[in-house]
């Protein structure tokens, strides 16, 4: 197929609208089949669940051109699972997990003209999102739900090339002890938007969320998990019942095991321990990793020995095999890789 005359080198990382997008309603108990459509608008109650109580969860994934010229999408299966989690959680009807994989195919594929060619540094954005449709005007879950995926293309979340970033520790708490954090709710992300902007205002990058119940140990930012490199090359990451458990994260940590031959842990990691770090990183869909040269610690400053110049060694090594991985320059584990056409 042909692709849309589009810059794809200068695209940027917000919306485009594509062709088709896949709508399935629930209703009576029930998913209907679902169907491909060209109307990007939705109409619904003034009263919806979705308006009145943020009854919401989403995902977020990328379809890829390899270097053969298959398009593919990444571990689709987690992100359906990840949602199943999340629709329990907020009482949300569950979308069944292989009929979340077929229809990321059936979108992607009807918008196979918007992914972008090998090497240019652009991918399509996937958003899988589901929401209570129904009126309610009562606090409880809405009768009716809809799950919508759209797709848009974008370009590299870096332009220009990967910086350190410069985060705060901040004094806001992303989620409660036993909240939503481990959820891809959409309140959790709303709750987010002052803190960042706050830190954005302030000069930072982004926050550090500490855990809410000591404030001693680290959880993740806003949208995205820590990955820590210790002196000795040891990939560490924190472990949290609040934390959103990344694709990303966990696919990066088997990549330092299986193909670095690197020493990996998931534990709680203290804020202390921070100065003692070689490395460290923020890890999610959209960068796959963003260092992060300097934390901010209510002026106390802590700096990483890999400086704010470029990308560690170790994190480096870590984003080549993944993102090789995911345009197929290198072979992927059994069930990474999910090709469309």
């Amino acid at each position: 197929m042909e692709k849309k005359n589009i810059d794809w080198s200068n695209l940027g990382f917000g919306y485009i609208n594509t062709d088709m997008r896949f709508v399935s309603n629930y209703k009576n108990g029930a998913w209907d089949e679902g169907a491909l459509v060209a109307d990007p608008m939705i109409q619904m109650s003034e009263c919806a669940g979705v308006l009145q109580y943020a009854q919401t969860c989403f995902e977020g994934m990328k379809a890829y051109t390899t270097e053969d010229g298959r398009i593919v999408t990444f571990r689709p299966d987690l992100n359906a699972a990840r949602m199943e989690d999340s629709c329990k959680r907020l009482e949300m009807p569950v979308y069944p997990q292989d009929k979340f994989v077929e229809a990321v195919s059936k979108v992607v594929k009807a918008n196979q003209a918007y992914v972008p060619p090998y090497g240019s540094g652009a991918t399509l954005y996937i958003r899988p999102y589901m929401f209570g449709s129904s009126p309610v005007i009562g606090v409880k879950p809405a009768e009716e739900y809809q799950f919508r995926i759209f797709t848009t293309p974008v370009g590299p979340y870096f332009k220009g090339g990967v910086k350190p970033l410069t985060i705060r520790v901040s004094d806001f708490d992303r989620a409660a002890p036993n909240g939503t954090g481990h959820i891809k709710a959409g309140l959790n992300y709303a709750m987010s938007l002052h803190p960042i902007v706050s830190a954005h205002h302030e000069g930072y990058d982004e926050n550090m969320y500490l855990d809410p119940k000591t404030r001693t140990k680290v959880e993740e930012t806003g949208g995205a998990n820590f990955l820590f490199i210790t002196k000795d090359n040891k990939v560490v990451t924190p472990k949290s019942s609040s934390i959103l458990p990344s694709i990303t994260r966990r696919s990066l940590m088997i990549v330092a095991k299986d193909y670095l031959g690197l020493e990996v842990e998931e534990r709680e990691v203290y804020l202390d321990e921070l100065k003692d770090f070689a490395e460290c990183g923020l890890c999610g869909t959209a960068a796959v990793i963003s260092p992060v040269g300097k934390v901010v610690d209510h002026g106390k400053e802590i700096c990483f020995p890999s400086g704010m110049s470029d990308m560690g060694p170790v994190t480096k090594k870590l984003y080549d095999t993944l993102t090789g991985i995911q345009m197929g320059r290198i072979e992927a584990p059994k069930g990474w890789i999910h090709e469309i056409c």
